[in-house]
């Protein structure tokens, strides 16, 4: 990983791109890097330099941007926001491109100061803004002069319309995109397996992300007599202020209520295993999990908020429920784990030509490139 005053000089008009984690980028973007690649473009990806392994084989020159994605020491904020400085007066960028709060905040605010046009994407609103207060307010004062003059992506409808209302972006900056997309030939459909209904919930172990509200329903099922299996697929989050801790993990595995698979590198094997993907978020942008288990041709469980239900129809490819009510939970999954399997596959076929309809990479990558064509003036 360079130094940014070790990054050589290059003829290619530059992009800089940043997130708080190397897998972001490459696990989510990878195939719009690949193409801004391909376009002529040369990329340097600024992450904290513990997750940079994550690009390798992709395109790009990598640089530390050293950050705590949920600390709050005013002086180790500055130096986040120095660095960014730093950073572009090295390499001198066309645009930057950010995933992310902080490298949405820190990176857009050293853009504009250095008069590089930016372009940052809230993909969900975090922990703290959800849950309101001091923080919440600070964060939102934070983006109010962040995105003053940049180009900002939302992946849904009423992420987009809170902060049009709250006047944390003009409409005219703010535009929509189909989450990060899916690749509808990596993610495949996959025949339903044999046996007893095998639910799926892939997610950091989170409370927002409605981890509790899952094992409390495995329980209400469990008491009920309905035959189905519970697994669970993503890491642990110590870092956050929402996470579920090991002990109380352990505890679920010793009881019998889940099947803790770990965090894996490749889920499509976990989603071709499983009859139904569960999300009980308490909100998202647009979330990944379900985008995959669409594009997977399986039917879809998850809490009736926004960014979820904007993946689920209910009764059409899968059900919604109420937000923090494992009763309500259990009876969608009870619901579901009744169906034939007819039923299930119809659900699933539904999602996948939804995820084809709406949701392909390939849309995604096609906004980036207009907008960055407005912005920079170089035509995609």
């Amino acid at each position: 990983m360079d130094r940014p005053d070790a990054i050589a000089a290059d003829d290619r008009p530059t992009l800089l791109l940043s997130a708080n984690a190397g897998w972001n980028i490459a696990h989510f973007r990878g195939g719009l890097v690949r193409r801004l690649a391909a376009d002529g473009w040369r990329l340097v990806v600024a992450v904290p330099a513990s997750g940079a392994d994550a690009l390798a084989g992709l395109p790009v020159e990598t640089v530390p941007i050293e950050l705590d994605r949920s600390g709050v020491n005013p002086l180790a904020e500055r130096r986040v926001l120095a660095a960014y400085r730093a950073l572009l007066e090295a390499i001198r960028p066309a645009a930057c491109l950010s995933w992310t709060i902080k490298p949405n905040i820190y990176g857009t605010i050293a853009a504009r100061r250095a008069g590089v046009p930016a372009l940052a994407n809230v993909s969900g609103l975090g922990t703290t803004f959800l849950r309101g207060g001091l923080a919440a307010w600070l964060v939102g004062r934070l983006y109010r002069h962040a995105f003053k003059d940049a180009v900002v992506f939302f992946q849904n409808r009423d992420d987009r319309d809170l902060f049009v209302t709250r006047r944390l972006v003009r409409s005219a900056q703010a535009l929509l995109l189909p989450g990060s997309g899916i690749d509808l030939d990596r993610f495949a459909p996959a025949p339903l397996p044999d046996g007893p209904p095998i639910f799926l919930l892939i997610a950091r172990l989170l409370v927002d992300k409605g981890v509790r509200d899952y094992i409390a329903a495995a329980e209400r099922l469990r008491a009920a007599g309905v035959e189905a299996r519970i697994r669970l697929v993503g890491p642990l989050d110590p870092g956050n202020r929402s996470a579920i801790g090991g002990d109380e993990l352990q505890r679920w595995i010793d009881q019998g209520l889940v099947d803790y698979r770990g965090e894996v590198s490749d889920v499509r094997s976990e989603i071709a295993a499983a009859h139904v993907v569960v999300l009980p978020s308490y909100r998202e942008g647009l979330p990944r999990a379900l985008l995959e288990g669409a594009a997977m041709a399986r039917p879809l469980l998850a809490t009736d908020v926004p960014g979820c239900r904007d993946l689920v129809e209910d009764g059409v490819n899968g059900l919604l429920c109420r937000v923090r009510d494992p009763a309500s939970l259990a009876a969608a999954m009870s619901r579901l784990a009744r169906l034939d399997r007819p039923a299930l596959q119809a659900m699933g076929e539904r999602s996948r030509r939804l995820a084809e309809d709406r949701f392909g990479e390939q849309q995604v990558i096609e906004a980036y490139r207009a907008a960055l064509g407005v912005v920079t003036g170089r035509a995609a």
